[in-house]
């Protein structure tokens, strides 16, 4: 697990502008936090590192929003719903590219999931001020380096 901080609204911004250029098609990044603390803003960076030009907004009620840029960005946030109506989403066709196809999957309160992909980016968000942040990254079925190579 790598931990860094994110010192204002702009280094989170700057985290997610690089996912966005760097990650492949295929990827999930499962994002956690309280309230407030830069799980959408991260995924407005992801937005932009994709060259997505439209405004990324909190898909809270609309469950899934989709971008196009230069891959498919599907940002979903699962806060208000239930573990069953979180398995009739059928997540892993996104993630398998079995019905969409494969871009960067980008769930929020990714916490309530009970199951998970083979290999994704686990993101920890944690407010430590008005604007200041914490950040843990985690990769699962993710080497390393890549995961250090992004935050250079």
């Amino acid at each position: 697990m790598i931990n860094f901080s994110l010192p204002d609204v702009e280094a989170t911004r700057s985290l997610g502008m690089s996912l966005g250029q760097s990650l492949p098609a295929g990827s999930v990044i499962l994002l956690e936090g309280d309230l407030g603390s830069g799980k959408t803003t991260l995924v407005q960076g992801i937005g932009e590192g994709l060259g997505i030009t439209e405004p990324i907004v909190s898909p809270t009620f609309t469950l899934i929003n989709e971008y196009k840029g230069r891959l498919p960005l599907y940002h979903l946030d699962l806060y208000r719903l239930q573990p069953e109506e979180i398995a009739a989403l059928h997540l892993e066709t996104y993630w398998e590219g079995v019905e969409f196809e494969l871009g960067i999957m980008a769930i929020e309160w990714a916490e309530k999931l009970d199951y998970k992909p083979p290999s994704y980016l686990q993101v920890c968000l944690s407010s430590l001020g008005e604007c200041d942040r914490r950040a843990a990254l985690l990769g699962v079925g993710v080497p390393t380096d890549f995961i250090n190579q992004l935050l250079r």
